[in-house]
């Protein structure tokens, strides 16, 4: 049985208090997820006991901090069904398409190539395409949303494929909530002879995501959406496209030697990852999946999607609110954008701040998104694991009396 009270009690924030006398409601797990006593013990854990550098020294704190490093790597690599090295360390997603863009686009897409991409993307995934689109002149191609049914015009996605060297898709949007066929879209990327990013930060903690199993070229992650630490994410990517791929920073750990005369990089993932790495935040990656490990996602994406039901229905029952999401479709999560007609977003969210409610209000860094709904931007309430019907309730009926008292 999904046991919410027990899961809350491992995460020390939700207890807050704010400064208003209101008790905190997060609502904002899209942005980033709060995170439990057992990760933050993990990272409190190197830090006091066996901090050091990884991979730079034979005393025994290196050692101890080289090896809970690569531990960390190993047990998120398996959480995604990947091996270690397919598995490169980076600051989060935005950094992971950042290096597909420089280390593997740069080398194997010419001028006129094709990168396909959708209205649904985060910033993240257009503008690396769009600079290098001014550098080597490929080609951009967006499909649009099918407004009525809130999600991907498959027919044009097929027809945009022609021609096509890679695909960059999110596996669920981040303001309207919907997951992408993602599976299918791999298929008919491969079989039209391009390859496939899938921007991962919203799906992977919602479900769980097996990298061998998709057959994606490239799958981003980051941390701190799954109730892991800000400041690191993750590249998973195929050997194939590997071997393919050129130095993104350069100096430090991915040099396999280096003279006055040039120098000599590691291969494969090695090649990706230089400088001091993210330690701390690699065992406390590697802690949150360890944690996450217990959990049934079956269980939480039902409970999950109970409490964006009851959001929703409530919702539309307000006068005024429009409601840009619709969890009733299998294939969404516990996300929910929508505006009032007489409250500007950023004076309702202030307005729902007051009552303790935490979310997400603006473009959320989807701009070609909102053009497609027509809006300037959304209030968003994204739900996660530790949620409850209680919270969901004191939400309605504080948003009720907002829209009640201010929106007339």
């Amino acid at each position: 049985m999904y046991d919410v009270m027990a899961l809350r009690s491992e995460f020390p924030i939700l207890d807050r208090i704010l400064p208003n006398g209101k008790q905190l409601v997060y609502f904002d797990n899209a942005a980033t997820s709060q995170k439990p006593s057992f990760v933050i013990d993990a990272m409190n854990g190197y830090y006091t006991t066996y901090n050091s550098n990884a991979h730079r020294g034979a005393h025994t704190l290196a050692d101890e901090a080289t090896t809970a490093l690569e531990s960390a790597r190993a047990s998120i690599a398996s959480f995604f069904g990947a091996d270690p090295s397919n598995l490169i360390y980076t600051s989060g997603t935005t950094e992971a398409i950042n290096l597909v863009a420089y280390a593997w686009a740069r080398r194997n897409l010419v001028e006129g190539d094709a990168v396909v991409l959708t209205e649904m993307e985060h910033h993240a995934d257009i503008v690396p395409w769009q600079e290098l689109s001014k550098e080597i002149g490929i080609e951009l191609r967006y499909v649009p949303l099918d407004l009525q049914n809130m999600c991907l015009d498959m027919d044009a996605f097929k027809h945009a494929l022609d021609g096509a060297g890679l695909v960059g898709v999110v596996h669920t949007s981040n303001v309207i909530g919907v997951r992408n066929p993602v599976e299918e879209m791999t298929k008919l990327a491969h079989q039209a002879g391009a390859k496939i990013l899938i921007d991962a930060a919203q799906g992977a903690s919602h479900e769980r995501i097996n990298f061998t199993q998709l057959g994606a070229d490239f799958v981003t992650v980051s941390a701190h959406k799954m109730a892991g630490p800000t400041g690191i994410g993750g590249l998973l990517a195929t050997n194939e496209v590997l071997s393919e791929c050129g130095p993104f920073l350069t100096g430090g750990q991915m040099i396999r030697s280096v003279s006055t005369d040039g120098s000599v990089y590691r291969d494969g993932s090695a090649l990706l990852e230089t400088g001091t790495p993210r330690i701390a935040e690699a065992i406390g990656w590697g802690a949150a999946v360890e944690w996450l490990s217990r959990i049934d996602f079956m269980e939480m994406h039902a409970h999950i999607k109970r409490l964006a039901l009851m959001a929703f229905e409530g919702m539309n029952a307000i006068d005024g609110i429009t409601v840009f999401s619709d969890p009733r479709r299998p294939d969404s999560n516990g996300t929910i954008s929508f505006l009032h007609e007489g409250l500007s977003s950023e004076d309702l969210a202030m307005l729902l701040d007051e009552g303790g409610f935490a979310l997400r209000t603006g473009q959320h860094c989807a701009q070609p998104l909102m053009d497609a709904l027509g809006v300037a931007s959304t209030n968003r309430i994204s739900l996660w694991l530790y949620n409850t019907e209680e919270e969901i309730q004191s939400f309605l009926d504080h948003l009720g009396m907002v829209c009640e008292r201010f929106g007339t």
